[in-house]
């Protein structure tokens, strides 16, 4: 017997739904099956169908916010929908910036725990139970609820395959934001879009990542190369984004991005426990480091011992001859 109801935090950019959103609707339907998205935009009905085919019987909106902080309305009417006795069994939200940002407000308002950084679910009884990795990544716990209020649960993501369910069209209603007082004050002025080519890191077949091992930030070139020549996204690990080489988009790890490519290649990465959190899912890894006893092989699939400043150049050579 599943949870009465569950509600998902949406997100969505130019009429896209996030991957985050897709992998916790597939979940989310095994848990309950009353599924609703709730959304913080105007657009709804744009992402009707792909919510619906994914697992959502419906979503509620927040309409236009004005330029407003997400987070703030968002949360304001959740906790309102809550108070007046129609709030769900749990909540799922992404780890993101405004995944994170609705769980904490919204915690404070119902005064009601959330469980962090979850990588599976399961249910006991009518309680959520969240795996978490602790230890960076060496161990995981299992985490339950003791209170009757609704369940706040933090997804990471990749925890979950995204796979529509074939529904119809998701019902859009309104959510309705109550008065926001002072916090309602904040306005979003701009936004920075950080310029990329090629996929985007998190939802890449293929990653090709670049460490400590390419010698100096002019090297990281053969990474950019070599992940055009396969179509892929670059990633790195987190010593040469804190060294300034490439930018903080690029870092796979518990601190970056978590992804699950069909293939992922580590050149010079010695593979620190903190980079294997956020690649060791991925189902085919490539491992190339001078260092034969180099961390990163104890997960690989391939191991190539050899120094990456020949290695690369020769693999990139090969593939150009390929066309």
């Amino acid at each position: 017997m599943g949870l009465s109801k569950v509600w998902v935090f949406g997100e969505a950019a130019d009429g896209k739904v996030a991957t985050i959103t897709l992998e916790m609707l597939a979940k989310a339907r095994e848990l309950s099956d009353d599924v609703t998205v709730i959304y913080g935009g105007g657009d709804a009905a744009a992402i009707s169908a792909t919510l619906g085919a994914h697992g959502a019987t419906s979503v509620l909106a927040t309409g236009d916010l004005g330029g407003g902080l997400l987070g703030v309305a968002v949360a304001s009417a959740l906790a309102a929908v809550i108070a007046a006795g129609d709030g769900p069994a749990a909540i799922l939200l992404g780890t993101t910036q405004d995944g994170r940002d609705v769980a904490g407000r919204l915690s404070v308002k119902i005064d009601a725990p959330v469980i962090t950084n979850v990588v599976d679910l399961e249910l006991a009884g009518d309680k959520i139970v969240g795996t978490e990795p602790v230890f960076g990544g060496v161990t995981n716990v299992k985490t339950t609820f003791t209170t009757d209020k609704p369940q706040i649960v933090l997804v990471r993501p990749k925890s979950f395959a995204a796979e529509p369910s074939g529904g119809a069209p998701a019902a859009v209603g309104v959510l309705a934001v109550p008065d926001l007082g002072a916090t309602g004050g904040a306005k979003v002025t701009s936004r920075f879009v950080e310029e990329a080519t090629g996929p985007k890191l998190d939802e890449a077949a293929v990653v090709v990542s670049g460490g400590r091992g390419l010698g100096e930030s002019g090297n990281y070139a053969l990474i950019e190369t070599l992940a055009k020549l396969l179509k892929a996204a670059p990633g790195a690990s987190r010593a040469i984004v804190d060294a300034g080489w490439v930018p903080y988009s690029y870092q796979v790890g518990q601190t970056g991005k978590v992804v699950k490519p069909s293939v992922y290649l580590a050149a010079g990465i010695s593979g620190a426990t903190q980079h294997l959190v956020g690649m060791k899912g991925s189902k085919n890894i490539i491992a190339i480091n001078k260092d034969g006893e180099a961390p990163i092989f104890g997960v690989a699939d391939l191991g190539i011992v050899g120094d990456v400043h020949k290695v690369l150049p020769k693999l990139i050579e090969a593939l150009q001859a390929r066309g």
